[in-house]
């Protein structure tokens, strides 16, 4: 199987030195490509670093997380960073109401800025959204029609973005599917009680499908216990495929397909 792991923190591999022995690992499990995400100053810095040094494993993300409230204060590095090598995406953004709801203005003003930074540049979102379905989809929405002027067109659009580490339920998957956005599944989806999660993975069309880690979160099974690591995307893929009812090898086939399409990566 040849993979792509759409999403995953580098932060506690570099401050434990082993991105190489992660990277390693990841190549002998068939992970031809990463997606290194930041989500504050620090964790940009980094993820831009690590795909210079790695760019035939790894291309970036950058931006200011829902938690990053003092954003502004580093707009112009984000800025700077965004043209650097590597960088196909503006993530990880969004919403994520379950801890810290009370900052919900401001972070759906800051996810605004996000996306209007995401617009300006022709780069695609990564988008975390946690209780949060409503507010998500009416600023995408905005975002999508906003990208429609930006390419001044309504058809042969490139991908507007990922909504990451789905858990949400078939109607919030269909309103994003409507939108124009890919969906990723984690390692949740081998949970014991992701059986609901599984039927709506069974919903996502084909060519709308992306696998992901998060790691070093959201181990999957069997692994659990361990701490997550892009070649155990390996194991999302053989999950997602055997609750669609097709081969692992097709699925990573066509969600590889996928990843290099939203990240406007080479064929």
């Amino acid at each position: 199987m040849v993979l792509f792991d759409t999403h995953a923190h580098f932060d506690a591999f570099e401050a434990e030195g082993s991105v190489a022995a992660v990277l390693a690992r990841a190549a002998a499990a068939g992970v031809a490509r990463m997606c290194a995400v930041g989500s504050s100053e620090a964790s940009n810095e980094l993820v831009v670093r690590l795909a210079q040094e790695h760019p035939e494993a790894l291309v970036a993300a950058v931006g200011y997380d829902r938690d990053q409230l003092d954003r502004p204060r580093g707009a112009e590095k984000l800025a700077e960073l965004a043209t650097r090598p590597g960088v196909v995406a503006v993530g990880e953004i969004g919403l994520d109401y379950y801890y810290s709801a009370e900052t919900a203005s401001a972070q759906r003003a800051l996810f605004g800025q996000m996306l209007e930074f995401a617009a300006e540049r022709k780069l695609p979102v990564v988008v975390h959204s946690r209780y949060a379905d409503d507010d998500t989809v009416d600023l995408l929405g905005e975002f999508s029609t906003v990208w429609k002027k930006v390419f001044h067109s309504m058809e042969n659009l490139p991908p507007l973005g990922i909504l990451h580490c789905f858990t949400g339920d078939a109607a919030f998957a269909e309103e994003l599917l409507a939108l124009g956005f890919f969906i990723s599944f984690s390692g949740i989806v081998s949970f014991n009680n992701a059986g609901p999660l599984r039927e709506v993975a069974k919903l996502v069309p084909e060519d709308r499908l992306l696998i992901e880690t998060d790691c070093p979160y959201l181990t999957p099974k069997p692994f659990r216990g361990k701490v997550n690591e892009p070649a155990f995307v390996a194991r999302v893929a053989e999950v997602l495929a055997e609750a669609r009812g097709t081969a692992a090898e097709a699925l990573a086939a066509s969600t590889t397909a996928n990843a290099k399409r939203v990240f406007q990566l080479e064929a």
